[in-house]
């Protein structure tokens, strides 16, 4: 995990101030986002895959830490990543409006990025270093374009 050092730690960097830009990006229009509850927690769930990002790339840069231990947490932090994706699947599917199209595509985003840090981890704690350590980097990856994703269309459909 020694060769990932400088991807994680570049990782952390870019997720933090990503994070931090997508929540002022909202803050901006939070009174017109929290009146339409699935635009909330989509915005919650690009949030979270940015903090599952983080935390993950955050843990490898821990020296001499224990692949299955690595691959435990990861495991973990995607599943509490996962529950904001199922609640806004839940409030996407919810939403009858004739403006919320594409209800399937919004709601399989937010899946996305745990189900990447899952499978790391699982492959973590199966002995697979290499290829949970590469499944790590294509979550990190895929949440900075899933949060971008995200955040962008709910911020276009906040000024529709």
């Amino acid at each position: 995990m020694d060769d990932w050092g400088d991807f994680n730690l570049a990782l952390v960097g870019a997720t933090a101030a990503l994070a931090g830009l997508v929540i002022v990006a909202a803050s901006v229009n939070i009174a017109e986002i929290v009146k339409a509850p699935a635009l909330t927690a989509r915005l919650g769930t690009a949030i979270s895959s940015l903090v599952l990002a983080l935390v993950v790339s955050a843990l490898g840069l821990v020296p001499d830490l224990d692949g299955v231990v690595y691959g435990a947490v990861a495991v973990l932090a995607s599943l509490i990543a996962a529950t904001f994706a199922v609640d806004a699947a839940r409030r996407i599917t919810a939403d009858r409006s004739p403006l919320n199209r594409l209800r399937g595509l919004k709601s399989v985003l937010g899946f996305l990025v745990p189900a990447a840090y899952a499978v790391g981890g699982i492959l973590m704690i199966s002995g697979s270093v290499a290829a949970g350590t590469t499944a790590f980097a294509f979550g990190a990856l895929l949440s900075i374009i899933v949060a971008l994703m995200i955040s962008w269309i709910v911020l276009v459909e906040v000024l529709r």
